[in-house]
């Protein structure tokens, strides 16, 4: 390589080293972009969830879930509210026992952003099929990356980065399409205080206790104080027959030994 083509291949360098700066620098200007945004149809997702407040210290919260698990929630912002009975209550108003429902929303929406760009410039150089520099209507040059297939308008002919030469007007179109998911979620939280405690019972006496007065009791005799005591029925009447008999045989016996001596 001679010293003409040195300084050639030099001056080619830095030269592309400036347009690279100018076109990150002034492409917004010298390029016309559009850009448009498809969406489609949006699908949404309806979550719910329920608990009862078991402690507050602080901005901590502790809340029994419907399923009977215990979640803590440390450092509740104080701009959190909650919805009560058409009052906006804070971390610091909710109070145990309160049930608390958490709804959130989730919007999916998917879209698609085209952005077109459309360039027109007379090639300065090119690199194929990686990129090529353009004067650009204002005469500056700029430096472009060629995507891969990209086709260049010359003259109504389209032909590709290694048709380009040197001096010719050419006219490209870039299209580039970006799918992407918006989610958006909607968070509401509501609740309800907890029931009030029942009524004390009245005051109903568990003893009552009634006078009542008693007569005096009438003065007691000694007949009616003493009854008189009866003999234990202990005795037969069978010592009392045997003895009657006695008598009767003796009797007997007796008259009969009178009437032999008479």
């Amino acid at each position: 390589m001679n010293r003409a083509n040195l300084w050639k291949t030099r001056w080619l360098a830095l030269g592309t080293g400036t347009i690279s700066l100018a076109f990150a620098i002034g492409i917004t200007a010298q390029v016309q972009t559009d850009t448009s945004v498809s969406r489609g149809a949006a699908s949404k997702t309806v979550t719910v969830e329920k608990g009862t407040v078991v402690s507050v210290n602080g901005n901590d919260l502790v809340v029994k879930m419907s399923d009977g698990t215990l979640r803590h929630f440390a450092n509740v912002p104080d701009s959190t509210r909650v919805s009560v009975d058409g009052q906006q209550l804070g971390i610091h108003d909710l109070k145990p026992g309160m049930t608390l429902q958490r709804t959130i929303t989730t919007t999916t929406t998917p879209k698609v952003i085209t952005t077109t760009q459309n360039v027109t410039g007379k090639v300065w150089y090119v690199q194929p099929p990686s990129s090529v520099i353009l004067t650009l209507e204002d005469g500056t040059n700029q430096k472009f990356t060629i995507p891969k297939g990209q086709q260049f308008n010359v003259n109504g002919q389209m032909t590709d980065a290694w048709g380009l030469k040197k001096g010719m007007t050419v006219t490209a179109t870039k299209v580039v399409e970006e799918p992407m998911t918006v989610v958006a979620q909607q968070r509401k939280l509501t609740g309800v205080m907890p029931p009030p405690p029942p009524p004390p019972p009245p005051d109903v006496p568990i003893l009552i206790v009634v006078a009542v007065p008693v007569a005096p009791a009438a003065p007691v005799t000694t007949a009616e104080a003493a009854p008189a005591p009866t003999l234990p029925k202990t005795a037969s009447q069978l010592p009392l027959l045997g003895v009657l008999g006695a008598i009767s045989l003796l009797a007997g016996i007796g008259l009969r030994i009178r009437r032999q001596m008479s």
